[in-house]
Protein backbone atom coordinates (compact mmCIF):
# COMPACT_ATOMS: atom_id res chain seq x y z
CA UNK A 1 0.00 0.00 0.00
CA UNK A 2 2.90 2.24 0.89
CA UNK A 3 4.23 1.70 -2.69
CA UNK A 4 1.29 2.53 -4.25
CA UNK A 5 0.67 5.62 -2.61
CA UNK A 6 4.08 6.67 -3.05
CA UNK A 7 3.73 5.71 -7.02
CA UNK A 8 0.52 8.04 -7.03
CA UNK A 9 2.86 10.71 -5.45
CA UNK A 10 5.04 10.63 -7.79
CA UNK A 11 2.79 10.63 -10.56
CA UNK A 12 0.68 13.48 -9.28
CA UNK A 13 3.95 15.62 -8.58
CA UNK A 14 5.73 14.91 -11.87
CA UNK A 15 7.21 17.64 -13.32
CA UNK A 16 5.19 20.19 -15.88
CA UNK A 17 5.75 23.41 -17.83
CA UNK A 18 5.10 26.51 -15.90
CA UNK A 19 3.00 28.03 -19.25
CA UNK A 20 0.26 24.76 -18.45
CA UNK A 21 -0.55 25.94 -15.68
CA UNK A 22 -0.61 29.54 -16.88
CA UNK A 23 -2.75 28.63 -19.88
CA UNK A 24 -5.09 27.18 -17.68
CA UNK A 25 -5.10 29.87 -15.49
CA UNK A 26 -5.90 32.64 -18.19
CA UNK A 27 -8.76 30.12 -19.68
CA UNK A 28 -10.08 29.13 -16.37
CA UNK A 29 -9.61 32.67 -14.96
CA UNK A 30 -10.85 34.27 -18.37
CA UNK A 31 -14.04 31.87 -17.79
CA UNK A 32 -15.01 33.17 -14.54
CA UNK A 33 -14.33 36.87 -15.30
CA UNK A 34 -16.35 36.94 -18.25
CA UNK A 35 -19.49 35.03 -16.50
CA UNK A 36 -19.50 37.72 -13.76
CA UNK A 37 -19.66 40.05 -16.40
CA UNK A 38 -22.27 38.39 -18.26
CA UNK A 39 -24.34 38.14 -15.43
CA UNK A 40 -23.83 41.50 -13.72
CA UNK A 41 -27.31 42.64 -13.95
CA UNK A 42 -28.82 39.40 -12.69
CA UNK A 43 -26.17 39.19 -9.74
CA UNK A 44 -26.88 42.82 -8.71
CA UNK A 45 -30.92 41.92 -8.35
CA UNK A 46 -29.54 39.44 -5.83
CA UNK A 47 -27.38 41.63 -3.54
CA UNK A 48 -30.73 43.95 -3.61
CA UNK A 49 -33.39 40.91 -3.37
CA UNK A 50 -35.94 40.70 -0.44
CA UNK A 51 -34.75 39.09 2.82
CA UNK A 52 -37.89 37.14 2.74
CA UNK A 53 -36.27 34.26 0.68
CA UNK A 54 -32.96 34.04 2.31
CA UNK A 55 -31.89 31.00 2.63
CA UNK A 56 -28.39 30.43 2.71
CA UNK A 57 -26.31 27.06 1.62
CA UNK A 58 -22.88 25.59 1.42
CA UNK A 59 -20.29 28.02 2.97
CA UNK A 60 -22.59 30.59 3.66
CA UNK A 61 -24.79 28.12 5.32
CA UNK A 62 -23.81 30.15 8.69
CA UNK A 63 -25.65 33.46 7.70
CA UNK A 64 -28.93 34.21 9.43
CA UNK A 65 -29.40 37.23 7.38
CA UNK A 66 -29.07 38.65 4.11
CA UNK A 67 -25.95 41.22 3.85
CA UNK A 68 -26.43 44.51 3.48
CA UNK A 69 -26.97 45.63 -0.14
CA UNK A 70 -23.99 47.93 -0.39
CA UNK A 71 -21.89 45.37 1.42
CA UNK A 72 -22.95 42.52 -1.27
CA UNK A 73 -22.57 45.03 -3.95
CA UNK A 74 -19.25 45.80 -2.69
CA UNK A 75 -17.75 41.95 -2.38
CA UNK A 76 -19.40 41.23 -6.41
CA UNK A 77 -17.32 44.54 -7.69
CA UNK A 78 -14.41 43.52 -5.67
CA UNK A 79 -14.92 39.92 -7.08
CA UNK A 80 -14.97 41.46 -10.79
CA UNK A 81 -12.08 43.42 -9.98
CA UNK A 82 -9.59 40.35 -8.21
CA UNK A 83 -10.40 38.49 -11.85
CA UNK A 84 -8.99 40.84 -13.78
CA UNK A 85 -5.68 40.19 -11.42
CA UNK A 86 -6.51 36.61 -11.61
CA UNK A 87 -6.38 36.55 -15.13
CA UNK A 88 -3.63 38.89 -16.27
CA UNK A 89 -1.62 36.89 -13.45
CA UNK A 90 -0.90 40.49 -11.74
CA UNK A 91 -0.40 40.84 -7.69
CA UNK A 92 -0.91 36.88 -7.78
CA UNK A 93 -0.29 36.69 -4.46
CA UNK A 94 -3.20 38.76 -3.93
CA UNK A 95 -5.56 38.46 -6.52
CA UNK A 96 -5.74 34.88 -6.92
CA UNK A 97 -7.12 34.06 -3.38
CA UNK A 98 -8.96 36.55 -3.78
CA UNK A 99 -11.00 35.92 -6.50
CA UNK A 100 -11.27 32.16 -5.94
CA UNK A 101 -12.69 33.38 -2.16
CA UNK A 102 -15.21 36.14 -3.85
CA UNK A 103 -16.31 33.82 -6.65
CA UNK A 104 -17.42 31.25 -4.53
CA UNK A 105 -19.01 33.68 -2.00
CA UNK A 106 -20.73 35.27 -5.29
CA UNK A 107 -21.95 31.98 -6.33
CA UNK A 108 -23.12 30.59 -3.57
CA UNK A 109 -24.81 33.76 -2.31
CA UNK A 110 -26.74 33.33 -5.41
CA UNK A 111 -27.77 30.41 -5.01
CA UNK A 112 -29.16 30.96 -0.95
CA UNK A 113 -32.59 32.37 -2.22
CA UNK A 114 -34.82 29.72 -3.12
CA UNK A 115 -32.79 27.72 -5.98
CA UNK A 116 -29.36 26.20 -5.87
CA UNK A 117 -27.60 26.67 -9.17
CA UNK A 118 -25.04 23.62 -9.53
CA UNK A 119 -23.62 25.02 -12.81
CA UNK A 120 -20.36 27.09 -11.18
CA UNK A 121 -19.73 24.36 -8.66
CA UNK A 122 -16.81 23.21 -10.69
CA UNK A 123 -15.38 26.30 -11.91
CA UNK A 124 -15.37 27.29 -8.33
CA UNK A 125 -13.08 24.70 -7.46
CA UNK A 126 -10.66 25.43 -10.33
CA UNK A 127 -10.14 28.83 -9.24
CA UNK A 128 -9.58 27.35 -5.70
CA UNK A 129 -6.97 24.66 -6.72
CA UNK A 130 -5.67 27.67 -9.33
CA UNK A 131 -5.28 29.85 -5.88
CA UNK A 132 -2.88 28.51 -4.04
CA UNK A 133 -0.77 26.86 -6.85
CA UNK A 134 2.02 29.46 -8.70
CA UNK A 135 -0.04 29.94 -11.51
CA UNK A 136 1.47 33.18 -12.28
CA UNK A 137 5.16 31.70 -12.99
CA UNK A 138 4.46 32.47 -17.21
CA UNK A 139 2.24 34.06 -19.19
CA UNK A 140 1.59 36.97 -16.95
CA UNK A 141 2.85 40.55 -15.75
CA UNK A 142 4.23 38.93 -12.64
CA UNK A 143 6.87 37.01 -14.71
CA UNK A 144 7.01 39.86 -16.78
CA UNK A 145 8.08 41.96 -14.00
CA UNK A 146 10.36 39.52 -12.67
CA UNK A 147 12.21 38.66 -15.76
CA UNK A 148 13.48 35.17 -15.11
CA UNK A 149 11.61 32.23 -16.97
CA UNK A 150 11.13 30.02 -14.31
CA UNK A 151 11.81 26.00 -14.81
CA UNK A 152 9.00 23.18 -14.27
CA UNK A 153 8.93 21.69 -11.51
CA UNK A 154 6.37 19.03 -9.68
CA UNK A 155 5.17 22.27 -7.61
CA UNK A 156 3.41 23.48 -11.72
CA UNK A 157 2.16 19.66 -12.39
CA UNK A 158 0.24 18.45 -9.25
CA UNK A 159 -2.63 21.50 -9.74
CA UNK A 160 -3.15 20.84 -13.44
CA UNK A 161 -3.60 16.95 -12.63
CA UNK A 162 -5.75 17.83 -9.81
CA UNK A 163 -7.93 20.18 -11.95
CA UNK A 164 -8.77 16.84 -13.96
CA UNK A 165 -9.46 15.01 -11.02
CA UNK A 166 -12.22 16.93 -9.66
CA UNK A 167 -13.28 16.99 -13.43
CA UNK A 168 -13.48 13.67 -14.00
CA UNK A 169 -14.97 13.16 -10.65
CA UNK A 170 -17.77 15.60 -10.91
CA UNK A 171 -18.97 13.19 -13.93
CA UNK A 172 -18.23 9.89 -11.90
CA UNK A 173 -20.23 10.93 -9.36
CA UNK A 174 -23.46 11.62 -11.26
CA UNK A 175 -22.66 8.70 -12.93
CA UNK A 176 -22.91 6.59 -9.27
CA UNK A 177 -26.07 8.46 -8.13
CA UNK A 178 -27.99 6.95 -11.28
CA UNK A 179 -27.12 3.53 -10.60
CA UNK A 180 -27.54 4.34 -6.36
CA UNK A 181 -30.91 5.90 -6.99
CA UNK A 182 -32.32 3.85 -9.81
CA UNK A 183 -29.70 0.69 -10.11
CA UNK A 184 -29.39 -0.69 -13.67
CA UNK A 185 -33.24 0.03 -14.09
CA UNK A 186 -31.25 3.61 -15.35
CA UNK A 187 -30.12 1.67 -18.70
CA UNK A 188 -34.06 0.97 -20.02
CA UNK A 189 -34.48 4.55 -20.79
CA UNK A 190 -37.86 5.20 -18.59
CA UNK A 191 -36.27 7.16 -15.81
CA UNK A 192 -34.74 9.67 -18.52
CA UNK A 193 -37.98 9.78 -20.40
CA UNK A 194 -39.86 10.38 -17.35
CA UNK A 195 -37.67 12.82 -15.93
CA UNK A 196 -37.41 14.99 -19.48
CA UNK A 197 -41.21 14.85 -19.45
CA UNK A 198 -41.56 16.15 -15.76
CA UNK A 199 -38.65 18.84 -16.39
CA UNK A 200 -40.76 19.95 -19.68
CA UNK A 201 -44.51 20.37 -18.10
CA UNK A 202 -42.70 22.21 -15.16
CA UNK A 203 -41.45 24.79 -16.89
CA UNK A 204 -44.33 24.33 -18.93
CA UNK A 205 -46.46 25.51 -16.15
CA UNK A 206 -44.18 27.94 -14.66
CA UNK A 207 -44.21 29.66 -17.70
CA UNK A 208 -40.38 28.99 -18.30
CA UNK A 209 -38.25 28.08 -21.49
CA UNK A 210 -38.37 24.77 -22.74
CA UNK A 211 -37.44 22.84 -25.48
CA UNK A 212 -39.23 21.48 -28.01
CA UNK A 213 -36.94 18.78 -29.09
CA UNK A 214 -37.20 17.00 -25.55
CA UNK A 215 -41.52 16.51 -25.32
CA UNK A 216 -41.25 15.47 -29.12
CA UNK A 217 -38.80 13.36 -28.70
CA UNK A 218 -40.94 11.49 -25.92
CA UNK A 219 -43.57 9.26 -28.13
CA UNK A 220 -40.00 7.68 -29.46
CA UNK A 221 -39.28 5.20 -26.75
CA UNK A 222 -36.59 2.98 -28.13
CA UNK A 223 -34.56 6.11 -28.06
CA UNK A 224 -34.42 6.61 -24.32
CA UNK A 225 -32.38 3.36 -23.72
CA UNK A 226 -29.22 3.91 -25.85
CA UNK A 227 -29.22 7.75 -24.80
CA UNK A 228 -29.41 6.84 -20.91
CA UNK A 229 -26.82 3.99 -21.23
CA UNK A 230 -24.30 6.30 -23.06
CA UNK A 231 -24.72 8.90 -20.36
CA UNK A 232 -23.25 6.38 -17.87
CA UNK A 233 -20.98 5.27 -19.96
CA UNK A 234 -19.28 8.75 -20.15
CA UNK A 235 -19.59 9.61 -16.39
CA UNK A 236 -19.08 6.21 -15.12
CA UNK A 237 -15.75 5.86 -17.65
CA UNK A 238 -14.24 9.35 -17.22
CA UNK A 239 -11.67 8.28 -14.45
CA UNK A 240 -10.24 5.85 -16.90
CA UNK A 241 -9.16 9.29 -18.97
CA UNK A 242 -6.04 9.98 -15.53
CA UNK A 243 -4.69 6.74 -16.70
CA UNK A 244 -5.08 6.20 -20.72
CA UNK A 245 -4.44 9.30 -22.22
CA UNK A 246 -5.25 8.69 -25.64
CA UNK A 247 -8.73 8.63 -24.33
CA UNK A 248 -8.91 12.28 -23.27
CA UNK A 249 -9.87 13.47 -26.39
CA UNK A 250 -12.52 11.37 -27.60
CA UNK A 251 -14.03 11.51 -23.76
CA UNK A 252 -14.08 14.96 -23.97
CA UNK A 253 -15.91 14.97 -27.36
CA UNK A 254 -18.20 12.80 -25.76
CA UNK A 255 -18.90 14.63 -22.47
CA UNK A 256 -19.02 17.69 -24.28
CA UNK A 257 -21.72 16.17 -26.59
CA UNK A 258 -23.63 14.72 -23.72
CA UNK A 259 -24.22 18.25 -22.52
CA UNK A 260 -25.37 19.68 -26.01
CA UNK A 261 -27.83 17.17 -26.01
CA UNK A 262 -28.91 17.91 -22.32
CA UNK A 263 -29.39 21.35 -23.56
CA UNK A 264 -31.36 20.38 -26.46
CA UNK A 265 -33.65 17.75 -24.68
CA UNK A 266 -34.42 20.08 -21.64
CA UNK A 267 -32.91 23.40 -22.42
CA UNK A 268 -30.51 23.24 -19.31
CA UNK A 269 -26.98 24.47 -20.07
CA UNK A 270 -24.13 23.84 -18.06
CA UNK A 271 -21.76 26.68 -19.94
CA UNK A 272 -18.16 25.88 -18.36
CA UNK A 273 -17.80 22.48 -20.04
CA UNK A 274 -20.20 23.67 -23.27
CA UNK A 275 -17.08 26.34 -23.90
CA UNK A 276 -14.62 23.55 -23.17
CA UNK A 277 -13.07 25.24 -20.59
CA UNK A 278 -13.79 22.34 -18.02
CA UNK A 279 -12.16 19.30 -19.98
CA UNK A 280 -8.96 22.56 -20.50
CA UNK A 281 -6.44 20.32 -17.98
CA UNK A 282 -6.68 17.10 -19.81
CA UNK A 283 -5.27 18.67 -22.77
CA UNK A 284 -1.38 20.43 -23.47
CA UNK A 285 -3.27 23.39 -23.86
CA UNK A 286 0.21 25.15 -23.47
CA UNK A 287 0.84 24.63 -27.24
CA UNK A 288 -2.28 26.30 -28.12
CA UNK A 289 -0.57 29.41 -29.10
CA UNK A 290 2.12 27.75 -30.88
CA UNK A 291 -0.33 26.22 -33.05
CA UNK A 292 -2.37 29.28 -33.67
CA UNK A 293 0.66 31.05 -34.72
CA UNK A 294 1.62 27.93 -37.14
CA UNK A 295 -1.79 27.23 -38.66
CA UNK A 296 -2.29 31.58 -39.20
CA UNK A 297 1.26 31.32 -41.13
CA UNK A 298 0.55 28.37 -43.44
CA UNK A 299 -3.16 30.33 -43.97
CA UNK A 300 -2.07 33.48 -45.20
CA UNK A 301 0.96 31.90 -46.71
CA UNK A 302 0.06 31.93 -50.93
CA UNK A 303 1.38 28.47 -52.48
CA UNK A 304 3.77 28.62 -54.84
CA UNK A 305 2.54 29.03 -58.58
CA UNK A 306 -0.52 30.28 -57.55
CA UNK A 307 -2.40 33.11 -60.07
CA UNK A 308 -4.40 35.65 -57.87
CA UNK A 309 -6.98 37.32 -60.40
CA UNK A 310 -6.95 40.72 -61.58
Amino acid sequence: MTGLIAALDRRLRAPAPPTRLAALRVLVGGYALGWLLLRLPHLLDVARAAGSRFDPVGPLAWMDRPAPTGTAVAVLLATIGAGVGFTAGWRWRLSGPAFAVGFLAVTTYRSSWGQIFHTENLVALHLLVLAVAPAADAWSLDARRRGTPVAATGDHGWPARLLSLLTVGTYAVAGWAKLRNEGLGWVDGDVLRHHIAHDALRKELVGAAHPSLGPALLGQRWLFAPMAAASLVVELGAPLVLVVRRLRVPWAVAAWTFHVGVLALMAIAFPYPLVGVAFASLLPVERAPGWLRRRGRVGWRRPRGEVVNP
